[in-house]
């Protein structure tokens, strides 16, 4: 798999992206999840500045070739809303929970991007907006760039900007995270409350191989532009799936892969309300799968996950497919749970019985304890897989 991840152009865990970033300002939290900055807006020392940036990557492409299948609109309000959670969730991460600021960038190949695509992905950023300042959640949305550029873009790429001011005595940095604290694990599939169908877990990460290993070839054939021509042949849509096929879920296998990314922002929120002293690490599950907390420990220490979730049919399916060894799937997928808090396991309860108070399923799934170095051990029905 990660030969064709390389033939594909898809680096899974980023290696010469972290390479490049290596001698940037880490920021007043370097093992923070995001970088948290001093007040430069409000010059306060009390509080602190957060951006990100983040977007929907390769999944607008299967969205692209789904609403050419079927003419269903709705899957472009998905792929805003993978834009905004994978923003979001990650500030989610320090502790932040808003008010927000949001500004999308699009880019297209007006050829084969008419305005109504355009107007779906803004209007749906509005509407999902609206939807979260039911919960609590308050985003303002400052417009963005929308650009036409057919010579780089081959359909289009729909991103973000998320920032955020806050006090730094509301931050989650995970500084805290500590031998006997315990995992929660959130599971990233399933119907929440503020879901309005199943989701399948599938988040926005990994798609470059989920549409491949998964889709038939006749998608090559017929949509030429969902490809880099300068692909091999042998990588490009080498399963025997259509987007239409029906799948062990309420959803067919396009709309399985185009679920929208799930987020956490309500139930966060309700936790930090109620918990936040407790709480010693939040991380998002994403580029990096299980193996992500490895990234955020501040210490040697290691994290046994020895009580997962079930992984849902979706990734069970990816695997099936492509063939991928079960260690590598952990490490690229989220595999059921995309967010996971450690705290010590009284607080552990309460946080459980808010998530399902959500409708979102959640258990402790393993704990944390000394090591001579950073490490992440994964104790699953496929086998057990050490991450250092």
């Amino acid at each position: 798999m990660n030969d064709r991840y390389s033939q594909r152009g898809v680096s899974a865990q980023k290696e010469d992206v972290h390479k490049a970033v290596a001698k940037l300002d880490k920021g007043l939290y370097p093992n923070a999840f995001c970088k948290i900055y001093p007040d430069h807006w409000g010059n306060d020392p009390a509080y602190c500045n957060l951006m990100h940036a983040d977007g929907a990557g390769t999944k607008s492409i299967l969205a692209y070739m789904y609403w050419k299948e079927t003419g269903d609109m709705s899957v472009w309000k998905g792929i805003a809303i993978d834009s905004i959670v994978m923003n979001i969730d990650d500030l989610l991460c320090v502790g932040a929970t808003g008010p927000f600021t949001y500004s999308s960038t699009i880019g297209r190949n007006k050829h084969l991007i008419p305005g109504e695509v355009i107007s779906a992905l803004i209007n749906g950023t509005q509407e999902y907006f609206d939807q979260m300042r039911e919960y609590g959640i308050d985003i303002h949305f400052l417009g963005g760039e929308t650009a036409d550029v057919g010579d780089v873009v081959r359909t289009v790429i729909v991103d973000g900007t998320m920032a955020c001011r806050m006090r730094r005595d509301k931050l989650v940095t995970t500084e805290n995270m500590r031998p006997g604290d315990v995992v929660v694990s959130l599971a990233s599939y399933g119907q929440a409350t503020y879901e309005s169908e199943y989701n399948s877990g599938m988040g926005s990460n990994g798609l470059t191989s989920a549409r491949h290993e998964m889709l038939n070839k006749e998608y090559a054939r017929k949509y030429p532009e969902s490809v880099d021509p300068n692909l091999p042949a042998d990588v490009m849509y080498n399963g025997r799936f259509s987007l239409t096929d029906p799948t062990p879920t309420p959803l067919n296998v396009g709309k399985m892969i185009l679920s929208p990314t799930r987020t956490y922002a309500p139930v966060v929120l309700r936790i930090l309300q109620q918990h936040f002293h407790n709480i010693h690490g939040i991380i998002h599950c994403s580029g990096g799968g299980q193996s992500k907390c490895l990234h955020y420990l501040p210490a040697p220490l290691r994290v046994v996950k020895n009580n997962l979730l079930p992984v849902p049919p979706l990734f069970t399916m990816i695997q099936e497919a492509a063939g991928t060894g079960w260690r590598e799937m952990y490490q690229v997928f989220n595999m059921g749970q995309r967010l996971e808090l450690f705290t010590d396991k009284d607080t552990a309860q309460g946080i459980i019985e808010i998530a399902r108070g959500f409708g979102i399923d959640a258990q402790i799934s393993g704990y944390v304890e000394s090591a001579e170095r950073k490490e992440v051990v994964i104790e699953s029905p496929y086998g057990s897989f050490t991450y250092s």
